[in-house]
């Protein structure tokens, strides 16, 4: 249904990957890796939606990357088409990125509060790219770090601890804690009630240096 409407499969998988991930921006390869579509097709679709406007290109780090344009005038009503989409719909089975990346940290632990900043979320300088409290097996969860950055092919900083330490270093108003509750993100999930229907987290101010948290990066695969 959504191919003839569209116009191709390949058309409906980027619509679908760029607005179900509206904060995110894609380079080619990545794009091509995740809705399984030659990347010839790609990019001919990708050239289409720009001259359309529904996308923009953008450049970081001497990389092409292509997001969604929430200037184009239909933005509104395309992402209330496909965020509206059954995840099941085989046309987007594979393009709810946060989905994806739930999952495969569920699998590491308990996750009690999850979200996405830093290389996930345009604009963001925050230098962590995964923020994630629970009681999480880290090996386990280095190998969920590990095959993301492969698929995003570049390396991914990630901060994991117990809600122990999180409650601790949250009454301390930890200086760490309170920036990166502050920093724009992708909440993926949020059991213990951080932040409020607004989006906004609970405001700290901070006081003390941040201690000693895990962090984990891996080396970025050079880009063919």
């Amino acid at each position: 249904m959504f191919e003839q409407l569209f116009g191709s499969k390949t058309r409906v998988k980027l619509l679908s990957l760029f607005y179900n991930n509206p904060d995110r921006p894609f380079y080619v390869r990545e794009i091509t890796r995740k809705i399984d579509e030659q990347i010839n097709s790609v990019r001919r679709e990708l050239q289409n939606l720009l001259n359309i406007g529904i996308v923009r290109s953008v450049s970081q780090s001497n990389r092409l990357y292509y997001e969604v344009n929430p200037k184009y005038k239909f933005h509104k009503e395309l992402q209330s088409i496909f965020q509206q989409i059954p995840a099941k719909s085989k046309e987007i089975k594979q393009t709810k990125e946060e989905d994806q990346i739930l999952k495969s940290m569920q699998k590491a632990g308990n996750v009690r509060l999850a979200f996405l900043t830093g290389a996930f979320v345009r604009g963001s300088n925050q230098m962590i790219d995964i923020f994630i409290v629970g009681d999480m097996n880290k090996s386990q969860l280095s190998r969920v770090v590990s095959d993301l950055e492969k698929e995003m092919n570049r390396e991914l900083n990630y901060t994991s601890m117990t809600i122990e330490d999180f409650d601790y270093r949250r009454n301390l108003n930890d200086r760490f804690l309170t920036d990166i509750l502050d920093e724009n993100k992708i909440v993926l999930a949020d059991k213990i009630g951080v932040f409020a229907s607004t989006g906004k987290p609970i405001d700290t101010t901070a006081t003390d240096e941040p201690t000693k948290v895990d962090v984990v990066a891996g080396e970025p695969e050079a880009d063919k």
